[in-house]
């Protein structure tokens, strides 16, 4: 498999150099050149094989040529003691994605990735300093994936003041070989300054760089893997994706393209809804982001666009996905309603997800459709804040609760490149 940036097909790379170099020299991202199909034998197996050989099958033919089989198998049951459910909730299907250590779907990318980085960069002496720009939940799977990984360093930035307290612990609070900046700015501004990094010929000369954002194709590959498992146990299911950067939907389309059985998919935004206002119109304008209730999806210019345009049409993308933004309020009622009637808590992503599926359903543009599968993308204890106000307390897992007895250690700096370089 070879992998070609967005910006030039001449651009070609191996899985190891995409993963490892996370932008292409022209500042593209990487995209297979064809993406794998599932054999006959693995498809129709879907619905029963466990997680981890469904993790096998997919993840196999995207990486085979730099990793080899049995490499592989131990990286994904090293990776993978946990799995994603899918549970019933009223008239819906939950993917519940948040077992993981961190209580957040980013685990299922960052923890791999963190394997895979380890192994192709076996025998190298010079370090590797991986730049991460965070709206919530990515800086901390990214934090506790490569925590006291040997030869790699992580700094990741975030939004000063726009992630929960629970998230900033997280990010900040493992502190070893992870070092965390809280940027004056917006989301945006964090994704800004990481691509500039990545772009100046000073940084790169003085030290190895690489990205664990969405950005990164190593990121993106294993996600494909829970909508395989949950589509083979909901066939033709239409999978609600709560979106900002827009790399779990681009993953879910990879999953489709691998014959995953999904009939369609919801960008599901909060009121930044770039995407689907493109969906709608056919025109793409970036904007800058407003801060939400759900604000890992507070994203204005979402990068993993460009893969997306890479691979579709305006015309194709309409057929596959449908758009719809959710105000805070209606995000809040959301939580109340799913609650009181079923007993079942949402964080506020996941309740994006359902109300955007509610909104599609009630205009009648979900007829006939056979199953209704939410993703749900982040434990509701990571929001307590927001979603206890609503239900009452939340019930809250062992590893959440010893990430909130984290002291936060962070840097404050300015939304200027320069200021990030001389942290570096």
């Amino acid at each position: 498999m070879r992998y070609y940036s967005t910006r030039d097909k001449n651009q070609a790379a191996s899985f190891a150099v995409a993963a490892l170099a996370g932008l292409a020299p022209d500042g593209g991202l990487y995209i297979p050149e064809e993406i794998p199909r599932y054999s006959a034998a693995a498809k129709a197996s879907l619905g029963s094989m466990a997680y981890t050989d469904i993790a096998f099958e997919t993840i196999r033919p995207w990486v085979e040529k730099d990793i080899p089989g049995p490499i592989l198998q131990e990286m994904i049951h090293s990776a993978y003691p946990f799995a994603a459910p899918l549970v019933k909730a009223g008239d819906r299907l939950v993917l519940e994605l948040f077992h993981g250590p961190t209580a957040a779907f980013k685990d299922f990318g960052a923890r791999f990735m963190a394997r895979a980085f380890s192994y192709l960069r076996r025998g190298e002496e010079k370090p590797l300093k991986i730049l991460v720009a965070t709206s919530g939940d990515t800086g901390g799977a990214v934090a506790d994936g490569f925590y006291k990984v040997e030869g790699i360093s992580v700094t990741v930035l975030y939004p000063k003041g726009r992630v929960s307290p629970l998230q900033e612990r997280q990010i900040a609070g493992l502190k070893e070989n992870i070092c965390a900046l809280a940027v004056d700015g917006s989301f945006d501004d964090c994704q800004r300054l990481v691509k500039q990094a990545f772009g100046d010929s000073d940084l790169n000369k003085r030290m190895v760089l690489s990205s664990a954002n969405s950005i990164n194709i190593s990121r993106l590959i294993p996600q494909a893997v829970y909508y395989a498992a949950g589509a083979g146990k909901a066939s033709d299911v239409v999978f609600s994706v709560p979106s900002g950067n827009f790399g779990n939907l681009t993953a879910g389309l990879y999953a489709w393209k691998m014959g995953a059985p999904i009939k369609r998919f919801i960008a599901a935004a909060n009121i930044n809804k770039t995407v689907p206002d493109y969906l709608e119109s056919g025109n793409y304008e970036p904007r800058p982001s407003h801060a939400t209730l759900s604000n890992a999806m507070d994203v204005g210019a979402p990068s993993n666009f460009e893969r997306i345009a890479a691979h579709f049409s305006w015309q194709e993308l309409r057929q596959l996905v449908l758009g719809a933004s959710v105000t805070d309020n209606e995000t809040r009622d959301t939580i109340s309603e799913v609650h009181s009637r079923w007993g079942y808590y949402l964080d506020p992503h996941t309740a994006v997800g359902w109300r955007a599926a509610s909104t599609l359903k009630e205009a009648g543009l979900l007829a006939g459709e056979s199953a209704l599968g939410i993703l749900s993308t982040a434990h509701p204890a990571k929001f307590a804040e927001t979603v206890e106000p609503i239900t009452g307390p939340v019930p809250v897992p062992l590893s959440l609760q010893k990430a909130m007895q984290r002291s936060v250690q962070v840097q404050t700096i300015p939304a200027e490149l320069e200021a990030l370089k001389e942290c570096l």
